[in-house]
């Protein structure tokens, strides 16, 4: 059964395969080089895979990149996600460059920009840039003051909190869309509402969590498998990161659905619609969000940044054929494919997927391994959720707005 199932291909999966090439890329120009050290961090140390260095992407890969990205989806609307590190170290004409390349090689499909920045380096000069370029920029925020400076200190060991509210402000001021990213942590538990309703009072109405659970050895975080592996003391439990998520729930259904959007309850109610839900770590497979670092190193997803993950460099093969190579195929299918059994009979199967497999390195009552650190903060939360979401399905059933679950309150 196991080895049958691990050598599946789905019906998805042949149609995806052999349907037009469609795929998002996270750039990161900057590799890992950041102004900031925040302790859960797990993109710091990438600099040791190129000699401890962290140099930037030439002008020419550059070019390269934007050249290759864009040919390779055969969709008419392409986004490019800058991402880091610190993205914004680069400087405003780096991006500048970087969009006079977009326009040579649109041909003729819509092209988008989105940032991922800590805010810090965030001015009047780059919030009119974000603006008169439809940018849409993601900060870097973990909530309330007291948790956000936790973990989020400068090389300096000093809080953010402050210099991150000065560069939202600047947004703000200029008109820029914006969402918020919140790593929850172990300064996060038992904060959820608190957390929230801190998001909404700075104007956040996307947000998104993402749960830390990593694993240290010698000061630095590695891949899970990897001997002496454990788990850093920042991590979050996957009850702790539940119960994070049913407090939010519990205000977001009685007040702000259609109104505020959070990514886990989104992707929760596409998946009891049995449509894709819109993130990766909850859809059936892998594969389609790739990165490229500085020198063009191409890696199945920015997760899996290690050297056994590299697909190859896109400065001597192209984005297209490493997309389509066996090993990211098998990456991508290997998400659904090495779950226990547990995880394949578990009844919110349909809304999680196992999750991120980055997450996978616990074992099951039976001894099979894989099952989800978070895995009881998911059960926790479906259950919760599931009346609520079988009544906004019902809703949208009948053409009318998910929204009304909050008339039912």
């Amino acid at each position: 059964m196991g080895d049958a199932f691990g050598n599946t291909l789905s019906l998805n999966d042949a149609v995806r395969l052999s349907g037009p090439t469609a795929f998002n890329m996270m750039l990161k120009p900057a590799g890992s080089l950041c102004n900031l050290n925040c302790k859960y961090c797990y993109y710091l140390d990438k600099a040791e895979i190129y000699g401890g260095r962290e140099p930037v992407m030439s002008e020419q890969m550059l070019e390269t990149v934007v050249r290759e990205y864009i040919a390779a989806n055969e969709v008419p609307e392409v986004t490019f996600n800058w991402h880091g590190g610190e993205p914004l170290l680069l400087g405003l004409d780096f991006y500048r460059k970087a969009l006079e390349f977009e326009r040579k090689y649109a041909g003729g499909k819509k092209i988008n920009n989105t940032i991922q920045t800590n805010g810090v380096l965030v001015d009047r000069a780059w919030a009119e840039f974000f603006r008169e370029n439809g940018f849409l920029v993601g900060i870097s925020i973990d909530g309330p003051q007291e948790v956000h400076d936790r973990y989020r200190k400068d090389k300096g060991r000093l809080p953010t909190f402050e210099r991150v509210m000065r560069g939202l402000e600047c947004l703000q001021a200029a008109g820029v869309d914006f969402n918020t990213m919140s790593t929850i942590n172990k300064a996060s538990e038992g904060r959820g509402l608190e957390t929230y309703r801190f998001l909404k009072s700075i104007g956040s109405r996307y947000m998104q969590f993402m749960p830390v659970v990593e694993h240290v050895k010698d000061g630095r975080i590695v891949d899970p498998s990897e001997e002496g592996a454990r788990i850093a003391p920042w991590s979050i439990s996957g009850i702790a990161f539940g119960r994070f998520l049913c407090d939010i729930f519990d205000e977001w259904v009685k007040r702000d659905v259609g109104r505020v959007f959070v990514g886990q309850f989104d992707a929760a109610l596409a998946c009891w619609c049995g449509v894709p839900p819109g993130i990766c770590v909850f859809s059936d497979t892998c594969g389609g969000n790739a990165i490229v670092e500085h020198n063009g190193d191409l890696y199945p997803c920015d997760h899996f940044v290690y050297p056994k993950y590299r697909l190859g460099n896109i400065a001597e093969t192209p984005i297209r054929e490493l997309m389509a190579s066996d090993a990211q195929v098998r990456f991508g299918i290997d998400k659904r494919n090495t779950l226990p059994s547990a995880c394949r009979k578990c009844r919110w199967f349909f809304a999680c997927h196992g999750e991120c497999p980055k997450h996978r390195f616990n074992r099951t009552e039976k001894g099979e391994t894989g099952l989800n650190a978070l895995c009881e903060g998911y059960k926790l939360f479906y259950s919760h959720v599931a009346p609520y979401m079988d009544y906004m399905k019902k809703l949208l059933q009948q053409g009318l707005s998910p929204a009304g679950v909050m008339l039912k309150q």
